[in-house]
């Protein structure tokens, strides 16, 4: 797959095409439980070490036997999933493409396939173009699925491309819910810069969409690995607890649906 162009006009265009041409069924597509993009932040705004780090917690998560055990635990046992790093309007890459997980081997190679990628970075935090092109590749691809998931990491606010209600409308559209885990700084330090608003809000507000989508945001390495394990497991079991259960337990901020 490849990323969106440019320009505003190329995201949308490039997504009704998607969309023109998908069905709710496509012949000859592979059925899964869920269909997920694993959309991650690689603007400047995050230093190379902490990029770096960023993927490993990814890689420790997905190669987890917990999940592992909620893959298997669904009523087909598989998940088709994509790691994708994403900056500027116009980068969106996969890291490692869109690959079926049913068993503890999946999972292991395509964590393998991750950690191995080339890092590459971009300058600027455009979060509407991200999640467009993760509409498209949902769009696109050969899978069918009953719930479509993009599950966007980010460490600041929207500065360049797609406006975000657009790109939300765009999610809406194709039934894709979109989840949210903002890192967050209250000071300057080595994981991530300070922001001047409240990322947790603005991810609520501006970023997340669908029925049922949550934010859950990571102050810390150590929380943000444990932020992307939880986070799987919810996303891929559909259990997401009651908001009052979530605040408590997981410190999530829980969404509307549109």
């Amino acid at each position: 797959m490849t990323g969106l162009g440019n320009t505003g006009a190329a995201v949308l265009a490039a997504f009704f095409v998607a969309a023109s041409a998908a069905s709710a069924y496509q012949p000859g597509s592979i059925d899964v439980d869920v269909e997920l993009v694993l959309a991650v932040d690689i603007s400047y705004s995050v230093d190379e070490e902490e990029a770096q780090r960023q993927r490993e917690g990814y890689v420790a998560a997905l190669a987890s036997e917990d999940v592992i055990r909620s893959i298997q635990g669904g009523p087909l046992g598989r998940i088709a999933v994509t790691y994708v790093e994403w900056a500027d309007s116009g980068f969106q890459r996969a890291a490692a493409d869109w690959m079926v997980i049913g068993s503890e081997e999946d999972a292991l190679t395509f964590a393998s396939r991750v950690a191995a990628a080339p890092l590459e970075r971009g300058h600027y935090t455009a979060i509407g173009a991200a999640l467009a092109d993760a509409v498209n590749r949902i769009e696109s691809n050969d899978y069918n699925a009953p719930r479509l998931i993009v599950d966007i990491s980010g460490d600041g606010p929207q500065n360049q491309g797609l406006p975000l209600e657009q790109a939300r409308a765009m999610a809406d559209a194709a039934h894709v819910v979109v989840n949210g885990l903002p890192v967050i700084s209250s000071g300057d330090g080595r994981w991530v810069r300070p922001v001047e608003v409240n990322l947790d809000d603005y991810f609520r507000d501006n970023v997340i969409t669908g029925p049922g989508a949550f934010v859950l945001p990571a102050r810390t390495e150590a929380e943000f690995r444990e932020a992307i394990l939880r986070k799987l497991i919810i996303e891929i079991a559909g259990a997401l607890p009651s908001p009052g259960e979530v605040d408590a337990e997981y410190g999530m901020v829980v969404g509307r649906a549109p």
